[in-house]
């Protein structure tokens, strides 16, 4: 069907705002990764009845249905080739004492201005804060600096309510025969294969569900695959009532990862890491040999901390230690802005693509990671930018690719991601897997477990037409669609 044909359509039985004019079909067409897929139409939905009645028609007529939020997601979780739903009109915001009950678009910075508030404060917190939204976060199950603490979205997850393919609408866990159904396809021989890794959003969660009460959290990380998120009840927690950032200068990757392995046992609320691809942008007087910067943040026995602390890091230097509210907040901004620092040193003919960008290991192996990365460094002639969640073992790594070799980009992610399966890793700790890794699932897990997670899928959206080929996927996507 024609994008007007399928507009008009849309409009005459649930009279919410479609789009599907040329600058609106361009501007849906891109999400802040490095993919580019022109929609038919974008639809604006205004209640579950409106959602219903598009994804009825959408499987009659086999057209597909991309959920979107605030598109800030890196692998193209959520652009499609059909119909566009944009969420932001689901917008209700509820809080009661220990959760809070979210809509879908629901932006991060206005559910971080509400909690707080109250006191409370919602754990994971991805480094685009507040631009985010609710559904987003839990289709990729997002992350963040404060995770090695506070978990990802999925153990922050109580409830969700969504809107299957067929236009029945769910809310999980619940007692139902839907339930118990998809529980069955679920045993500890498929969840024994899932890598022990503290943060993964590779294919669908199976490993963190033991018991019917766990059931919401093969939403999280699904990126619209299995139904329409709506609505979701969170996890919230008092603000902590202080904290302390230290920032350590160190001259290299590997020594700064072999700490980050004795760190973590000191239980910090955060321990990130950026290269000094990264800190040659950042307007500060560091010392002339510094290779990487880790930040180390403590909200809980600050002192004892601290010193615990000062007998580990006996080879490197305290470049800060903050504890005022306002210079905490600049230096996360800072490390939040990692990518954008590290834009800044590239020319036209230079991109970073969401590749291989967001591999997890165990933090004990990360050293073996870093070796990783420097040997493709070296084979590839590249140079490779290196940030991310040191304490979760999950860095971001993106490689300088010139003139977007497509033919070598698709030889390092094979590479890449075989080196890090066989040590134990995932290849996509908190973005998903999108356009950029869902050819890659099945390398990750292996034919038994990929074969549960087709039939889930199939239970949930017998007729594909739910954001397909993203996670379930027989084509080669990875090189394709991507912006000139």
């Amino acid at each position: 069907m024609k994008a007007e044909k399928i507009g008009t359509e849309i409009q005459r039985i649930t009279h919410c705002q479609v789009l599907w004019d040329k600058y609106s079909r361009d501007f849906y067409s891109v999400d802040s990764s490095s993919y580019l897929v022109k929609p038919l139409v974008i639809v604006f939905p205004r209640n579950e009845k409106e959602i219903i009645k598009i994804l009825r028609f959408a499987s009659k007529k086999s057209i597909p249905v991309t959920p979107r939020g605030a598109g800030t997601g890196l692998v193209g979780s959520a652009l499609g080739r059909g119909i566009i739903l944009d969420l932001k009109n689901f917008d209700k915001i509820k809080v009661y004492p220990n959760y809070v009950q979210a809509d879908a678009g629901v932006l991060r910075g206005t559910l971080d201005k509400k909690l707080e508030k109250d006191g409370k404060f919602f754990g994971p917190d991805p480094s685009v804060g507040p631009y985010c939204t609710v559904g987003g976060m839990i289709a990729t199950n997002a992350s963040g600096s404060h995770s090695l603490k506070y978990g990802s979205v999925i153990d922050n997850l109580i409830g969700v309510r969504i809107i299957t393919s067929s236009g029945k609408t769910i809310n999980l866990p619940s007692k139902s025969q839907f339930d118990n159904k998809i529980l069955k396809m679920i045993n500890r021989n498929v969840q024994k294969k899932f890598p022990h890794v503290s943060k993964n959003s590779c294919g669908y969660r199976l490993d963190k569900i033991t018991k019917k009460t766990d059931l919401q959290k093969i939403i999280a990380g699904s990126e619209g695959t299995l139904g329409i998120i709506v609505s979701a009840k969170i996890k919230i927690l008092p603000l902590p009532k202080k904290k302390i950032l230290i920032i350590l200068s160190y001259r290299n990757l590997e020594q700064a990862v072999i700490d980050s392995a004795k760190i973590v046992k000191l239980a910090p609320s955060a321990l990130e890491l950026i290269d000094k691809n990264i800190i040659e942008h950042i307007k500060f007087n560091f010392p002339t040999d510094t290779g990487c910067l880790l930040f180390v943040e403590f909200d809980k026995n600050i002192e004892k901390s601290k010193a615990d602390l000062g007998k580990i890091i006996t080879g490197t230097r305290i470049i800060k230690t903050l504890t005022k509210k306002d210079e905490v907040k600049k230096w996360w901004n800072i490390r939040n802005s990692a990518l954008g620092f590290s834009l800044r040193g590239m020319t036209p003919n230079q991109s970073l693509p969401t590749l291989i960008e967001d591999a997890a290991v165990s933090v004990e192996k990360l050293v073996l990671l870093v070796d990783i990365i420097k040997k493709i460094s070296k084979k590839y002639k590249l140079d490779i930018i290196t940030y991310g969640h040191a304490g979760n073992g999950n860095l971001h790594i993106r490689p300088i690719i010139r003139n977007k070799n497509k033919k070598m980009m698709k030889k390092i992610a094979v590479e890449f991601f075989s080196k890090i399966i066989e040590i134990g890793g995932t290849i996509t700790g908190e973005h998903g897997d999108g356009l950029a890794r869902s050819e890659f699932v099945k390398l990750q897990y292996g034919n038994d477990v990929y074969s549960v997670f087709k039939k889930i899928k199939q239970e949930f959206d017998p007729k594909n037409i739910l954001n397909p080929d993203k996670i379930i996927t027989t084509k080669s996507n990875m090189a394709k669609n991507l912006k000139v």
